[in-house]
């Protein structure tokens, strides 16, 4: 069952040292969204892929919504010309506002922060707390040892074969923008953990 899209959570790095094969498919992935006129959610950042995604969807004629916490407004760590700004209490807040903000969920490659947001939505899709998309976009193959990990613990039964249907994964950002659109709704069966 395919949904209606208006708002894209975008989990993606804040680092700026990265490669420049990153930058350029957050640029795209920005413009891309944009160009649908769709709100984009993302943690507010004003460096990294956070800022260059921010930039695009803006140019591209989207509006960001961003959401981050008191404390890194106070240390000037926010994008000063998004549509709208949230500040929240805490981190915990702040994921929890952004989940709720979106239609879909696409991860950009990141460090920790994006690895943890990531396996957080997953696992709130697992449990029914959150139903729509959640893609990931492998850019340069980024993620492959995260989709090996995930398969062996589907091959050792930590998780259902099922479960691997909780995120679908892109190679490109139009395919990313693509799977938003035409992956299913989640459902969660009553069985036992």
């Amino acid at each position: 069952m395919c949904h209606s899209i208006s708002s894209v959570c975008v989990y993606c790095a804040s680092s700026t040292k990265i490669p420049a094969v990153y930058f350029r498919a957050a640029e795209e992935l920005g413009r891309l969204l944009g160009e649908r006129g769709l709100r984009v959610i993302n943690g507010a950042g004003n460096i990294g892929l956070m800022n260059t995604l921010s930039n695009a969807t803006l140019q591209a004629g989207g509006t960001v919504t961003g959401v981050i916490p008191r404390f890194m407004v106070e240390r000037g760590w926010y994008h000063k010309g998004l549509t709208e700004l949230i500040q929240t209490e805490t981190m915990h807040e702040r994921k929890q506002r952004m989940a709720a903000l979106a239609d879909a969920v696409i991860a950009l490659p990141g460090g920790c922060g994006t690895l943890e947001e990531l396996s957080e939505i997953i696992t709130w899709r697992q449990l029914g707390l959150y139903a729509n998309p959640v893609v990931i976009l492998n850019t340069n193959g980024f993620y492959d040892p995260l989709l090996a990990f995930f398969r062996r613990a589907i091959d050792e039964s930590f998780m259902r074969p099922q479960q691997a249907r909780l995120w679908a994964v892109a190679e490109t950002p139009a395919e990313a923008v693509r799977l938003i659109y035409t992956e299913t709704l989640w459902t969660v069966r009553a069985e036992p953990i």
